[in-house]
């Protein structure tokens, strides 16, 4: 039998389970093994955060969806407006001749002044183009009873030529009230012209376009342009008058209010010609025309001035023609509703006022006497 043999005290360790050794290594460098793992770890996966990343994403996908609502509404909008730009070109009359150059336009005159583009209806009628959707036309010439002296204009009544016209705008929105235009009988346009001018050229039968320009910056002139109209209107006295078509439905008290206004603010201040008893008694009755009720749109009002200085004011409702409201005498009252729409520093359209002007051109820039016999 052989003798057992001893191992060394020290072989015991090399034969120890590893279980054993990894576990003592544990306990006595827990610290050590700690530092390790740490020091292994990514920088990423320490900042991974699931809400923070869910709530980016969120976040993300809201700002694409607003940019993209918005990019729509854009296009719609963009879309909207040129096809609505597209539309009224399409109803805007056209010149044969638009390409022409301005100095071979037929529709420009020798100092650049626009003349008037006119149409005609199916039945032969002059119309002038007024640029608005709801009054389209306005006729150049008609024939009116009212204003007519002794002899033939008693049978066939008076002709009114257009002079210029314009949209009546409220507030700063402009939102629009009516389409006025500015007529006066054709045999007292040789009377203005004339006067007109005399007032650059005491001499000249006619007007050069340097001369023009003098006159149009008179006329345009808050001061000097009140007191040319104011000569004419009570030196000249041509029969005139003014055609109001409403865009939109209103009634007699706007209109009444819109008109005394504009009086009131020309004659406050000036005692001496507006502040005796006949001119408060003449605004009394020049009220009560307007005690009525509404005003459709597209009606006509007519506000004629015969040679005398009276006011006489007519409405076509739609369904009896065209009727009297009734007459203020007073030379006074009419001057200054006139005066409203044809100089000063406010008028009541100032589109009105400058086609005016332009129109009052095309008078002076022919022989004195001859505009009747024009052909536009």
């Amino acid at each position: 039998m052989k003798p057992i043999r001893y191992l060394p005290q020290n072989a015991w360790r090399s034969v120890a389970p590893r279980s054993y050794c990894r576990s003592s290594f544990l306990r006595t460098n827990a610290q050590q093994w700690r530092t390790i793992r740490t020091r292994s770890r990514s920088p990423l996966l320490e900042d991974l955060n699931v809400n923070r990343m869910r709530a980016d994403a969120s976040a993300q996908f809201a700002k694409r969806q607003f940019f993209l609502l918005c990019g729509a509404i854009s296009g719609t909008v963009i879309t909207g407006y040129l096809s609505y730009l597209f539309y009224q070109e399409l109803r805007t009359p056209k010149k044969l001749d638009s390409g022409l150059s301005d100095k071979l336009d037929p529709f420009n005159t020798e100092a650049g002044s626009k003349r008037k583009t006119v149409i005609h209806s199916g039945d032969g009628t002059e119309l002038v183009p007024t640029g608005n959707s709801t009054i389209p036309t306005f006729p150049r010439v008609f024939d009116l009873t009212l204003g007519a002296e002794e002899g033939q204009e008693k049978v066939n009544g008076v002709e009114y030529t257009l002079v210029g016209l314009g949209v009546r705008t409220v507030s700063f929105l402009g939102i629009q009230v009516y389409m006025v235009g500015y007529y006066i009988a054709t045999q007292d346009i040789a009377a203005i012209q004339s006067r007109l001018i005399k007032e650059i050229n005491p001499i000249a039968t006619t007007l050069v376009p340097s001369e023009k320009d003098e006159l149009r910056k008179i006329l345009l002139d808050p001061e000097r342009g009140e007191t040319l109209w104011n000569e004419i209107l009570q030196e000249v006295k041509p029969r005139s008058l003014f055609r109001v078509v409403p865009t939109r439905d209103t009634d007699f008290h706007h209109l009444r209010d819109g008109f005394v206004r504009a009086i009131t603010a020309r004659s406050q201040g000036n005692s001496r010609d507006f502040g005796d008893e006949a001119f408060g008694e003449a605004m009394k009755q020049f009220r009560s025309l307007f005690n009525r009720g509404k005003v459709p749109k597209k009606r006509e009002m007519l506000l004629v001035r015969d040679a005398a200085g009276r006011l006489t004011i007519t409405f076509d409702d739609g369904k009896t023609g065209i009727g009297a409201l009734g007459s203020v005498a007073e030379e006074r009252v009419s001057r200054l509703l006139w005066l409203n729409y044809l100089a000063g520093s406010k008028v009541a359209s100032e589109p009105a006022r400058k086609n005016i002007v332009e129109g009052i051109m095309e008078f002076v820039e022919r022989p004195v006497g001859t505009v009747a016999t024009q052909v536009v």
